[in-house]
């Protein structure tokens, strides 16, 4: 177990007062088994004029923000100390009928699974499809676990990570032919990968800390910002974390605060303003993960 404490700022700068549409922001971790939440707390400068919570469709804390005052400046910060448990690798356990390929999930697992199952991205030539089979291939015995496994290190392996700050993510074509990008990048091709296997896949948007080196030189790769990783389900393990960008496998080091079908649908902050369109100038994000 580790007591975790997280601060997250974001702020908005612009050169002169501007009115504030709504604000939707996801902070606040997914409570769990393997996360327990001792405190929480969220600022939020100007004050807003409403601030109400609701649970989206995938079941993630959101909060959304009103505003009735213009400002020059805008600033959330949220901040969460919390209690981890998280799986290790050997304490995944696959049912016998799933653990290796090819398999099929049952039927009611299979309804309620939905779109998870299926590809989001165009791949005409099917080159994500050669890549996935072709790891299968080389893992001894088509084991489930050790295929995804596989894609987990093969990604950290072979790819170079690439910090972008702007929103969205590249395809998993564009990952792959480039061979770099982001965290964001990484999960989406490997979510990709897996549903052209059959199986279901989610992403995940939280934090990642390292109880030796944050940030650091020869530390974990994306720490000091928000990161993002995946989820594959497996029958009798439910929803496992795999992080492409890390090569981990289990969520040892993974913080799960919003999960969704795409990553679109994760983002920690949005919203907008209105005033001249030359009126925004920048966007600064501080995160500080330390352990206890």
């Amino acid at each position: 177990m580790t007591i975790l404490n997280i601060r997250h700022k974001t702020t908005y700068l612009y050169n002169q007062p501007v009115n504030f549409g709504e604000h939707r922001l996801m902070c606040r971790p997914r409570d769990s088994h393997d996360l327990r939440i001792i405190t929480t707390t969220l600022a939020i400068d100007p004050r807003p004029h409403t601030l109400r919570w609701i649970h989206d469709v995938f079941g993630n804390s959101t909060a959304i923000a009103t505003f009735d005052q213009s400002a020059p400046r805008l600033t959330f910060e949220s901040g969460f100390r919390a209690e981890h448990y998280p799986t290790a690798p050997r304490q995944i356990v696959v049912e016998p009928y799933a653990t290796r390929f090819p398999f099929r999930y049952t039927p009611d697992d299979t309804i309620d699974l939905g779109r998870t199952m299926e590809r989001h991205y165009a791949d005409p030539q099917c080159r994500l499809d050669a890549w996935a089979i072709e790891l299968v291939a080389r893992t001894p015995g088509g084991v489930t676990l050790d295929v995804l496994t596989a894609m987990t290190t093969s990604i950290k392996a072979q790819m170079r990570y690439v910090a972008h700050d702007e929103a969205g993510v590249q395809s998993p074509i564009t990952t792959l032919e480039r061979g770099s990008g982001s965290c964001r990048d990484f999960a989406l091709l490997m979510m990709e990968a897996a549903r052209s296997l059959g199986l279901a896949a989610r992403f995940v948007s939280g934090y990642l800390y390292d109880e030796n080196l944050i940030g650091a030189s020869g530390g974990l790769v994306g720490g000091g910002a928000t990161h993002a990783w995946l989820q594959v389900f497996l029958p009798g393990a439910g929803w496992v974390e795999f992080d492409p960008t890390n090569g981990l496998v289990g969520g040892r080091n993974l913080i799960r605060v919003a999960v969704a079908r795409d990553p679109s649908q994760a983002a920690p902050l949005v919203g907008s303003f209105n005033g001249m369109t030359d009126a925004f100038v920048s966007m600064s994000v501080e995160v500080g993960v330390t352990t206890e």
